[in-house]
């Protein structure tokens, strides 16, 4: 059972209907004890870091998620939810995340050409940086649907994945048990439908 974390931030329909067209049961809950029985979360999410975060510490679910974390359950981040991961975010002022793990979260202004659009919204080709569970049945080159103003960095021991915006930004994380995507898979297609499909097989750390 994924269990998708429902804390009023994120596109959750669409990521329900992705897993169950992968053949995958799932359950849209806030409810902790849903959550600590469940094999896998997924934390989606959409909008401001801050307003997300305030939400999740709102609804007490931040500290079952790093709970969750440290008893080795395998855990989802999607966008918003990726960047959520990490240590603090510069969105806006300075934001508390998760810190579940290393980096910090800042806009992709700040490394890409002037005349690129932001958000940066479209399909682009991932590069694997790092062997992971992720992408069991992906190969490099793959391409993502991303929607994101904003991007992990200063994270090199979690990098997994990097897409090219007129700079390499950080696509995709991981490390023992916790993972992320700054790209959205229940929106890309049959690659997005793998990368989901591999969570699933991901196997608890003991």
């Amino acid at each position: 059972m994924v269990a998708i974390i429902d804390y009023g931030v994120g596109n959750l329909f669409s990521l329900k209907s992705s897993l169950s067209y992968i053949g995958v049961e799932s359950e849209t809950t806030s409810d902790p004890s849903a959550l600590r029985s469940a094999d896998r979360l997924i934390l989606p999410g959409v909008g401001a870091f801050g307003d997300a975060a305030e939400r999740l510490r709102a609804c007490g679910l931040d500290a079952v998620i790093k709970e969750e974390a440290a008893r080795g359950k395998p855990i989802l981040g999607i966008c918003l939810g990726m960047q959520l991961l990490f240590r603090v975010s510069h969105e806006f002022g300075e934001h508390e995340g998760l810190g579940l793990l290393d980096g910090e979260v800042r806009p992709i202004s700040d490394v890409i050409p002037s005349g690129l659009k932001i958000p940066h919204i479209g399909w682009n080709s991932l590069s694997i940086v790092k062997n992971t569970p992720l992408f069991a049945h992906s190969k490099n080159g793959d391409y993502v649907y991303f929607v994101h103003s904003f991007y992990a960095s200063d994270c090199d021991d979690s990098l997994a994945a990097v897409t090219e915006y007129g700079a390499p930004l950080t696509a995709a994380v991981a490390k023992g048990n916790i993972f992320g995507c700054q790209f959205h898979p229940e929106k890309s297609g049959s690659v997005g439908l793998s990368i989901l499909r591999a969570f699933s097989e991901t196997e608890a750390l003991s």
